[in-house]
């Protein structure tokens, strides 16, 4: 079963309108979907690794389009669904915490956190919340998705082939490699408790606190 639905994601990922479904993918996953768009990105390139870099781009600029709407989510909605958005998403205990470190390092923790498994709409949603300059967090959210996804890109550009013969020879054993990797980002959310010691006691007190 498992390599019939390889089979088939491979051959909707070279389809005609399939950089349409990234972005959109992409887009949506910077501001309320949970499934991140890399593994569609990994697909598509290895279906199309000429056209890798191509496809990196289209997800970085929808990303960074999708996390302007996680930004407004965050400044306009956040008390009427933006909250209860969050918990659904079971990030809501991690809100305070990711609102300290932004309002303490800006768009520094924005690149080096966006660039992590950690989710981007976490981030998105608590920079509009605060009120992080928006410039700012425009050109942090360009870095941050850029090394994101054009890492991806490059890497398939240059070992596609390569790559792709692995995949469809270990087909079990990179699904499992990638679980865990999936695993690891969860846990990389703990990661927002680090920085200096004097910061880290002080965002980790602010998970109960008000935060605005």
């Amino acid at each position: 079963m498992l390599r019939r639905l390889y089979d088939w994601t491979m051959e909707k990922a070279s389809h005609r309108h399939a950089a349409w479904w990234l972005a959109a993918f992409a887009f949506m996953e910077a501001s309320f979907f949970p499934v991140p768009p890399h593994p569609l990105l990994g697909l598509m390139c290895l279906a199309e690794p000429k056209r890798a870099l191509r496809f990196a781009v289209v997800a970085t600029l929808a990303s960074v389009a999708g996390g302007l709407l996680g930004y407004a989510i965050g400044h306009f909605a956040y008390e009427a669904f933006g909250q209860a958005m969050l918990r659904a998403l079971g990030l809501a205990d991690s809100f305070p915490k990711a609102a300290c470190y932004l309002r303490e390092y800006g768009a520094e923790i924005l690149i080096v956190k966006g660039a992590t498994p950690i989710p981007f709409k976490l981030l998105t949603i608590t920079a509009g919340f605060i009120g992080m300059n928006l410039f700012v967090f425009i050109a942090g959210s360009i870095v941050s998705r850029s090394i994101s996804f054009m890492i991806v890109g490059v890497l398939f550009r240059l070992f596609g082939a390569p790559i792709k013969a692995v995949i469809d020879q270990h087909l079990g054993k990179v699904t499992a490699a990638f679980v865990v990797l999936v695993v690891a980002g969860f846990l990389a959310i703990a990661l927002l408790g680090g920085g200096t010691k004097q910061t880290a006691e002080k965002c980790a007190s602010a998970t109960a606190l008000t935060m605005r």
